[in-house]
């Protein structure tokens, strides 16, 4: 019986995938030319001054990397302008502690050739363009957090921290992350990181953060965005999940759905047992099989749902401010 419930919850995931690609609202637009993005290494820069202290590349970085030393220094060390005295003495000392030095220079070493996130970039920005027409296309960096601000964003700036996506094996990540933090933090999740980004920048989450429903529909909508932007990352990777426990929840939808209206969750304005639902932690106290961020992943099953029954475009989702208002039209039905 387990093994049928397993066929029967794979074969389920990969109807419902087909019938997803089958079944696009006429209103999205795919692009077929891609736009030219260049990453900008201000982590290679930044890691040059380090290692050798020159003050003729503080002038240097000064003048390439204006806004991203501000929005780092603001961002990761709390600090103020770079024309602050003492600016880059700080940024120094915090750089050259011995662990983070190390995971700087393995960062730098694994991202040395980043041309295939590039061209991964390159179309997802355009899928981006063509459906968000008035969106400006960022100009897009690296950096080095030290496990610290994840994703940098300004105006018409965005970076992203190198040192998060080392791989799952990456021996420092065991000392400091969980296996369900570490399966997201490859090299094939970079470019989604850098959509999703950039997307929440552009559109805030203007919701109640208590809420679960105004959660989970914004965190969903973002999901299924960058999925049809990058189809080459499977949903499972996109949400770090494995395969199975993917088909799980696949399998289980109409359970997670019933128990979360039972237990009275998904408008009750509490943030603790909204964020239990949106951790990365397994839901454990949904069942013992249920993997984390499990709110997100209904929230997308429901946006799905919604884009079927409706034939919006994307800019009308994104703008759907009322969560409400989009599950009722959603007609979802697990």
């Amino acid at each position: 019986m387990r093994h049928i419930k397993k066929m029967i919850g794979s074969l389920l995931f990969l109807a419902i995938s087909i019938s997803s690609c089958n079944s696009q609202p006429s209103q999205i637009q795919t692009p077929t030319d891609t736009l030219p993005i260049h990453i900008q290494r201000f982590d290679k820069a930044l890691l040059q001054f380090i290692e050798t202290q020159d003050t003729a590349l503080e002038q240097e970085l000064l003048k390439e990397y204006p806004a991203m030393l501000e929005i780092t220094g603001k961002g990761i060390l709390n600090l103020q302008s770079p024309a602050v005295p003492g600016f880059f003495d700080q940024l120094v000392t915090y750089y050259s502690e011995p662990t983070l030095k190390n995971l700087y220079e393995d960062a730098v070493h694994e991202y040395q050739d980043v041309s295939d996130i590039e061209s991964q970039l390159g179309k997802g920005f355009a899928f981006l363009k063509a459906n968000f027409p008035d969106m400006q296309v960022p100009a897009c960096y690296m950096h080095v957090s030290g496990f610290n601000q994840n994703v940098l964003a300004a105006d018409s700036l965005l970076s992203l921290s190198i040192d998060k996506y080392m791989g799952e094996t990456y021996p420092l990540y065991q000392d400091f992350f969980y296996d369900y933090q570490r399966i997201k933090m490859q090299r094939p999740l970079v470019a989604a990181d850098y959509l999703a980004g950039w997307l929440m920048s552009e559109y805030p989450f203007e919701g109640n953060e208590n809420v679960l429903l105004d959660r989970m529909i914004y965190e969903g909508i973002i999901k299924y965005i960058v999925h049809l932007a990058l189809p080459e990352i499977t949903p499972a990777q996109l949400m770090g999940y494995k395969e199975k426990d993917y088909a799980w929840c696949t399998a289980n939808e109409l359970t997670l759905w019933n128990t979360i209206i039972q237990r009275k969750h998904l408008y009750t304005p509490d943030q603790l047992t909204t964020s239990k639902y949106l951790d990365d932690k397994p839901c454990t106290f949904l069942s013992d099989e249920t993997p984390g961020n499990i709110g997100t992943w209904i929230g997308w099953q429901i946006v799905s749902s919604y884009m079927k029954e409706n034939n919006v475009s994307l800019q009308t989702l994104m703008q759907q401010q009322n969560a409400q208002e989009l599950l009722s039209q959603a007609k979802y039905k697990p």
